[in-house]
């Protein structure tokens, strides 16, 4: 499976250094990109999504795959985002940004830390989904190839984390592999350096470390940025560095990395002594992703790595009873490996291009093809459902630039004896400024 990723990946570079192309721009840099050059920006995007699921959505489907393989299907209607952008320029180089985003239709979910009273935890939920502040920073330009940004920041690691934007992939919803590995879209609280020079762009950020008491077999260091507090807690510091490169018109390849320590960043903060001060759980991510536009095709791909030291201990630690608690339940009883491992590749062609009416009124319409293969539980050797292989078809059809609607077949295929889990998607999407 890696070597057929890995040759589809080369195949489409190879093309895209043959073939030149308009390049995507930076999801980091949206909230600044004012549709008509305004002090005051307004913007977003959203999502709405059907889908019917052919499988079981037993939750003991992993532990006997054979009691529910002929189970009924199952359908369900998703909000997955809905997203406001509001930025000012407020001129001489300082300019602001936010993004609120609805995920699922929103909430009313908290847990309030009481450090004076009683050391209480306080949980109240009035519905499911999440309300968050995704971006919120000022910015100090000192020309195209210099800038400082500081707040809560989107961290660009990997192809979904820098262009999360739901006109940014073919598929209803984000690729599944980066969504599930990794925190999406990662954003924390942190420092942002960052600029352009010739045909680069670069950015490198300093950021409050991950918490390693939220990993999982499940969905590895995805939970890691979850702060139950009022606060972002940072005893523990990560860094980011990526770099992107333009020099051929349409393709874009980036790489980026991550580095930083994930044990005692945690509240109350008293097991940094002993023998539980030599657990670090130091996390390191690799990826390389990129995307091609030209000649009515676009195609993306990535390839994302990762290891975390010290899992067995954070499993322990954090996790205990293992043996008794089923591996897929969320909460405690979650084995946590030590490496994971995502890739994708999609590419569409624009059939309207072929038909002179529809190309010249700008609607578009791809047929794409889709594929991914990840596992958040590398060496695991019994209960393999973290290993799967996905494959996708369908169509993106675009009206106007600023709105898609999507329809695909998808067919995740996991290891014997697991059930695969084919389904039926259909969403619509926008993105774009009012203002």
């Amino acid at each position: 499976m890696n070597k057929i990723f890995a040759n589809l990946l080369v195949g489409a570079l190879l093309g895209g250094i043959i073939t030149p192309a308009k390049a995507q721009v930076n999801a980091a840099d949206s909230v600044m990109n004012h549709a008509k050059g305004n002090k005051l920006s307004i913007g977003g995007y959203g999502e709405a999504v059907f889908s019917r699921n052919f499988y079981s959505d037993n939750g003991n489907r992993y532990t006997t795959p054979n009691l529910y393989k002929n189970d009924p299907s199952h359908g369900r209607f998703d909000i997955p985002h809905a997203v406001i952008y509001l930025g000012y320029d407020f001129g001489k180089g300082w300019s602001m940004g936010t993004e609120v985003e609805f995920e699922h239709g929103g909430t009313g979910s908290s847990i309030e830390y009481e450090a004076d009273e009683a050391i209480e935890f306080e949980h109240e939920t009035e519905k499911g989904g999440e309300v968050e502040l995704e971006q919120f920073w000022l910015q100090k330009s000192f020309g195209r190839a210099f800038n400082i940004k500081a707040g809560h920041i989107v961290v660009p690691f990997g192809l979904i984390n820098a262009h999360h934007e739901p006109l940014n992939f073919f598929t209803a919803y984000r690729p599944e592999g980066e969504n599930t590995i990794l925190p999406s879209t990662w954003h924390q609280t942190g420092v942002s350096f960052w600029g352009r020079k010739g045909a680069f762009r670069y950015e490198a950020q300093l950021l409050a470390g991950l918490d390693a008491y939220h990993f999982s077999r499940a969905n590895w260091i995805q939970k890691g940025t979850s702060s139950p507090f009022e606060f972002e807690v940072a005893n523990k510091y990560g860094l980011l560095g990526r770099i992107d490169n333009y020099t051929i018109p349409g393709l874009r390849i980036g790489v980026s990395g991550y580095v930083g320590q994930s044990m005692h960043n945690n509240v109350p903060h008293d097991s940094e002594r002993g023998t539980k001060k030599k657990i670090k759980g130091n996390v390191y991510l690799g990826s390389f992703d990129f995307t091609f536009k030209r000649y009515n095709w676009i195609a993306r791909g990535n390839i994302d790595y990762g290891y975390v030291s010290n899992a067995r201990e954070i499993t322990q630690l954090a996790y205990p009873n293992t043996q008794i608690v089923k591996p897929y339940e969320s909460g405690n009883g979650k084995n946590f490996g030590s490496h994971a491992i995502a890739m994708m590749f999609e590419a569409g062609y624009d059939i309207f291009s072929q038909i002179n009416s529809l190309h010249a009124d700008n609607q578009k319409l791809y047929l794409f093809g889709h594929v991914e293969y990840y596992d958040s539980y590398i060496h695991g050797t019994t209960k393999q459902w973290t290993n799967k292989t996905i494959f996708a078809a369908g169509i993106n059809y675009y009206p106007i630039p600023q709105i898609a609607i999507k329809a695909e077949y998808n067919y995740r295929k996991l290891k014997k004896p697991y059930n695969d889990e084919p389904a039926i998607n259909i969403g619509i999407a926008y993105e774009g400024f009012f203002l």
